[in-house]
């Protein structure tokens, strides 16, 4: 398959050696489906990728593990219940140019107003969010990787405010004088972002965007992947604790699973990774035996009462059993 936006194949292997710094980007075990994925959006240039998984699945981490292996730039725009979609592409500082007009006119120093859109940058006036200054390095020859995370949370609106940026790969300054063409930022066809979209589904999105992404699905990893994600951090792991370690999360996982019903906060891979960490500071002849039946170091898994509850009654059951 071709690939129309830059000669680095992509083959899902790891950092490239001038990769930008991302102090973010982890190991990350790619499956066969999302190396898929991201060679089908390099090659349609303009379809952005949806990722949808159970939280801890490792959609954010996909965004960073590409821009690594590919050299190139990430530009992260976290969504929040307050985002609105042009903030992702700039920002208009109304305050600051009433302000410096305001001290102009009584200090009596002549200032030069802003004409181009380089001037109002430079002047602090304008701010390019994560998805405008993707556009903005685009039309300078960079291609970046955009990451908009977790776009459920937003407005049911802000998904459709982008169609057109993500259609057209160009958004209009509407502050600024002038012409269509000097208001406009203009994405390079050849040097188009990648843009990856994580959602934990808590919404639905809307019909007209999804006709504008490829999708992609990430499951929770099976004992066997979450083994090898252990294993790529604590590569000095024994392997008998990393068995049991793995083999108590999923149960855990499970349980919690069956009792909410498939609903309800779950344990992820964060919080393992957390909890093996801990594990892996006692002395194995002292942790392995409390990994047969029990959950030591809870406060890193239990993160609400009805959980700790649970457990807490479970163990007292087994004591009082005697077993």
């Amino acid at each position: 398959m071709g690939e129309l936006n830059t000669s680095r194949a992509y083959e899902g292997k790891g950092p490239a050696p001038d990769a930008p710094d991302d102090p973010q980007r982890a190991d990350y075990l790619l499956s066969p489906e999302a190396v898929e994925a991201v060679r089908l959006m390099r090659f349609l240039g303009r379809r952005p990728l949806l990722i949808k998984g159970d939280p801890g699945a490792g959609k954010t981490q996909l965004a960073h593990a590409v821009a690594g292996e590919l050299g190139l730039r990430l530009l992260v725009w976290p969504v929040k219940s307050t985002s609105r979609a042009r903030d992702g592409l700039y920002v208009y500082n109304a305050v600051r140019r009433l302000h410096d007009a305001q001290l102009a006119h009584h200090s009596g120093v002549q200032v030069t107003p802003p004409t181009t859109l380089d001037d109002y940058v430079r002047q602090g006036y304008i701010r390019f969010g994560p998805l405008g200054e993707a556009f903005r390095r685009s039309a300078q020859g960079e291609q970046t990787v955009v990451l908009i995370d977790e776009i459920d949370k937003a407005d049911i609106d802000f998904p459709n405010d982008l169609l057109l940026e993500l259609d057209e790969g160009w958004f209009e300054i509407e502050e600024i004088e002038g012409t269509a063409n000097e208001k406009r930022v203009t994405a390079h066809r050849k040097r188009l972002p990648l843009i990856f979209i994580t959602s934990n589904d808590e919404r639905d999105l809307p019909d007209a965007f999804l006709r504008r992404c490829l999708f992609l699905h990430i499951p929770f990893p099976d004992p066997y992947e979450m083994a090898q994600i252990v294993d790529l951090h604590f590569p000095d792991a024994g392997g008998r604790l990393l068995e049991q370690a793995v083999l108590r999360f999923m149960e855990l996982r499970l349980d919690m699973d069956s009792k909410n019903k498939g609903t309800g906060k779950k344990v992820t891979t964060s919080e393992l990774l957390d909890w093996f960490k801990i594990l892996q500071n006692v002395p194995e002849d002292e942790v392995l035996p409390q990994l047969d039946g029990r959950l030591p170091y809870a406060q890193a898994l239990l993160k609400s009462y009805d959980d700790y509850a649970e457990y807490r009654d479970k163990q007292a059951a087994k004591a009082g059993s005697g077993r």
